[in-house]
């Protein structure tokens, strides 16, 4: 296969959870650094279609593209990094995969053959390995293999990569394998063993990779670095260390310093394109690490206990925070245990308070009582998708007097269905892919917080939600001091929400988050942060 693109892939062994994303967004960025335009990819071994159905506790965020792709987080990551957008091609899942072949072969595709895991299967992976690289737009694509090599679910995936580097060639093909070296404690001593396992379950299935990195909690002795090689082997100058980290945007330049850009342009046979440009992160770095001032804010959702689930959200308040100088103290609270009695034990000591998104009523009551208590004693606001529809439900019922003002999605014979079900998805029974997803268009109004952050009147952000805030309600709501800021010019439906009467009051029903990037924090954000340092400083 003729091919001018560069190929990496990114295998795991040992155990999951190592940071392959981090590996590859650091990668790329340093490859993009050096001039070069890169891509990143990531193939996931489950059989769902996407992370769309999956419950946060189990899988982290599903992070939206542009395009409107649920995917996984680690594509965030890559956008925050490489400040590049991504779409539905850059994750896959082995469910995308046999739906693929199973509907090509309902539809006579194979001619009759024997449909089988190889060649088939296989054929179809590879085939999507390449595709972002087939109109020449990047010079490498780099491609993340979920799970752990010697998983059941992963064979199909390792063979697509075995035989990829026929297709491709030895200068175009490179496989990373990123494995962890253990420190026993008792024993004072790290242990190689478990990645040479891992190591050896790769040239089993007929991969010799081309450089590892190890993750390690010590440095790597050259003693430990010359037996890995030799036992796994790779060139000594091959086996790169991965110390954990500060912060994961301390990894690029810990791979720079490890040289892994350099041993990976010397295998594909790349030249730089520049000299390395890092200026812009080290700056970003800089303020990240050295704030002038922090701030209590409170993130109230309700899969709080597993922080992956909030991952771009937690992100964006970095992005945000390193630009104005302003260390951001998160406080992850459950939405469940906040109530009526308790609200202002839970809330009093933060500066700002983030309502997050969400499906389903569990701890929705505890997000009406935060909101009632940011709007009646004027702290700094934020309500994201569900966090905007509970704020707007809360206004209903405590200064409109609409009782039993509710969702149709918490109550669906609710008298007064402020936010209701979208009239196109009244029908719809499956629940993968219904919502309204991926980029829309919103106009501001100019006298708006909204405005004032973006500084522009057309803005496009992602969404990714089913209901509705109902404009049947609109004039009463005006009316009483909750305006709607923003709409969508095509359909009107409201996106933005501002309380007149209130420092800083913002409801939005779309997912500002999914955009910000370390080049590119997300203003909203910003101005949320600014706004709760003001009330710090007020209180």
């Amino acid at each position: 296969m003729a091919s001018s693109t560069k190929y990496i892939f990114i295998t795991g062994g040992v155990t999951s959870s190592l940071g392959k994303g981090i590996i590859a967004a650091s990668l790329g960025k340093l490859l993009q650094a050096r001039g070069f335009s890169v891509t990143i990819q990531k193939f996931d071994p489950y059989l769902n279609i996407d992370p769309g159905t999956l419950n946060p506790y189990e899988h982290g965020e599903c992070y939206v593209t542009d395009d409107g792709a649920e995917t996984d987080l680690d594509l965030g990551h890559y956008e925050r990094f490489l400040n590049v957008t991504t779409s539905q091609d850059n994750n896959i899942t082995t469910g995308r995969i046999y739906n693929n072949v199973i509907t090509k072969e309902r539809k006579g595709e194979y001619l009759g053959k024997t449909v089988q895991v190889i060649p088939h299967i296989t054929d179809e992976i590879k085939c999507n390995f390449y595709k972002l690289g087939e109109d020449g737009k990047f010079d490498v694509v780099i491609t993340e293999i979920g799970g752990c090599v010697g998983d059941i679910e992963s064979l199909p995936f390792i063979e697509a990569v075995r035989q990829a580097r026929w297709d491709l060639g030895p200068h175009n093909f490179l496989v990373i394998h990123l494995t962890l070296i253990p420190f026993l404690k008792a024993a004072k001593e790290l242990k190689t063993k478990p990645t040479q396992h891992s190591v050896k379950q790769l040239l089993e299935a007929g991969i010799q990779p081309d450089i590892l990195v190890c993750r390690t909690e010590y440095h790597l002795p050259m003693d430990v670095k010359k037996k890995l090689a030799l036992f796994c082997n790779v060139q000594l100058n091959s086996v790169i260390e991965a110390m954990d980290a500060e912060t994961i945007y301390d990894v690029p330049l810990l791979m720079k310093k490890e040289k892994l850009d350099e041993r990976v342009m010397s295998k594909l046979k790349l030249s730089s394109k520049q000299n390395t440009d890092l200026e812009n992160w080290k700056d970003f770095l800089g303020k990240l690490k050295n704030p002038t001032q922090e701030v209590n804010i409170g993130l109230i959702g309700k899969y709080v206990s597993l922080p992956d689930s909030y991952k771009s959200i937690i992100e964006a308040f970095t992005h945000a925070g390193a630009a104005i100088e302003c260390q951001v103290n998160l406080k992850l609270i459950s939405s469940e245990e906040i109530n009526a009695d308790n609200y202002e034990s839970k809330l009093e000591d933060l500066d700002g308070i983030l309502v997050a998104p969400g499906f389903g009523e569990r701890g929705f009551e505890g997000k009406i009582e935060t909101v009632r208590y940011a709007r009646e004693n004027k702290i700094p606001f934020f309500g994201i998708c569900l966090g905007m529809q509970v704020a707007v439900i809360e206004f209903a019922r405590n200064v409109l007097h609409l009782k039993d003002a509710n969702s149709t999605e918490m109550e669906p014979h609710t008298p007064h269905p402020v936010i209701a079900l979208m009239e196109e998805q009244k029908n719809i029974d499956q629940m993968g892919g219904t919502m309204r997803l991926g980029s829309y268009s919103c106009e501001l109004k100019r006298a708006s917080k909204a405005y004032s952050a973006y500084g522009k009147s057309k803005i496009q952000e992602r969404h990714r939600h089913r209901y509705e805030f109902n404009n049947q309600y609109i004039n009463e709501m005006e009316s009483a001091g909750m305006v709607a800021t923003g709409k969508n010019p095509e359909t009107n439906l409201v996106e933005i929400v501002e309380i007149k009467n209130h420092p800083w009051f913002v409801g939005v029903q779309f997912h500002p988050e999914y955009k910000s990037t370390v080049l590119n924090p997300q203003p909203l954000f910003k101005k949320f942060i600014e706004a709760a340092i003001d009330n710090k400083k007020v209180k």
